[in-house]
């Protein structure tokens, strides 16, 4: 599980010698527990020489969830580190080996592919902030299990651990091995993808935790499996915050340049524009514009507001790879 410690970003996953069902009928999944039936631990194995984990005692682990039939589950790409080659350990012992899909380092989301039969959770959109979630994954390495909470925030962008954030903030308890596990609503349908703990002094729960929404995990994971990469625009911008004289009037973030024949040129973006809103998401800091243009895949389509000389302006992106 990643953690933020002001400016230090650490990695820690251990061991799990839990059980889940191995290559049983999938289970119908209805609550948080059954969604546990589509929780895995995953096993990387890493060149010689390398550790992903300092300190780490044991060879870490990570969790992953089913997200596809054919039993394709995401992981975190830090889970996976630099490894080529990953085993799933099966409740009777079993290394079972999973194919590496791929991975994508901006969003640390990765997709492995295990031969099986598994449950793959209904995906659903987050519940609204104080709407209760559960995070299962392998805490600890003491197997997989459940925790609950709620929502305390959406549309995270600014958390520090990845270039494209667009997390679910929850006091779910989530520790060290539960990378690449399940954030659930109430009735089991996957919400998230846990990634990372922020924290001050250990690498440990204090109740401000981050799942990668749905949105970006399908992003990225689709991506993959089609594709095996992750396909995005290139914009072309180049966006600053405002000033705090400017924050006492508006919000947004300034369009500062605008490269020649870029897509946002070929949109009509000038700089200066205050950018406010993309797509249906509100604009207020760089990170959320970012994601915005992430989340929109090329051959689409993503809506601008900007303010020009204090007018309104709507455009449209032409999104080309």
């Amino acid at each position: 599980m990643r953690t933020f410690v002001r400016t230090v970003l650490t990695v820690l996953t251990l061991p799990i010698y839990g059980a889940w069902p191995a290559f049983a009928e999938p289970v119908p999944i209805t609550s948080p527990a059954a969604a546990m039936a589509a929780v895995v631990a995953v096993l990387p194995e890493w060149p010689d020489g390398y550790r992903r984990a300092e300190g780490a005692l044991e060879e870490p682990e990570g969790s992953a969830v089913a997200v596809f039939p054919g039993g394709y589950f995401a992981t975190n790409a830090h889970v996976l580190g630099r490894a080529t080659k990953a085993d799933v350990r099966l409740a009777d012992g079993r290394l079972v080996p999973a194919e590496i899909v791929g991975r994508d380092g901006r969003t640390d989301i990765a997709l492995i592919r295990i031969e099986g039969q598994f449950s793959v959770p209904e995906i659903a959109e987050p519940p609204a902030p104080g709407g209760r979630v559960c995070a299962i994954g392998n805490a600890f390495g003491l197997g997989i299990s459940v925790t609950c909470g709620v929502v305390s925030a959406l549309n995270r962008s600014n958390a520090g651990f990845n270039p494209v954030e667009d997390f679910i903030q929850t006091d779910a308890a989530v520790n060290p091995g539960a990378s690449g596990g399940a954030l659930v609503d109430e009735k089991g349908r996957l919400v998230g993808l846990l990634s990372a703990i922020f924290t001050k002094k250990g690498d440990a729960n204090i109740g401000v935790n981050f799942a990668a929404s749905t949105r970006l995990l399908l992003r990225v994971a689709e991506d993959i499996k089609t594709n095996g990469r992750v396909r995005a625009a290139r914009i072309g911008w180049r966006l600053a915050p405002l000033e705090a004289a400017e924050r006492r009037r508006d919000s947004g973030v300034r369009i500062v340049g605008v490269a020649d024949g870029s897509i946002a040129a070929r949109s009509g973006l000038r700089a200066g524009d205050l950018l406010v809103r993309a797509g249906d998401r509100p604009v207020h800091l760089v990170s959320d514009a970012r994601v915005a243009a992430f989340l929109a895949r090329p051959g689409s389509q993503l809506a601008l507001e900007v303010k020009r000389d204090g007018q309104p302006v709507r455009l449209d992106l032409e999104l080309t790879e």
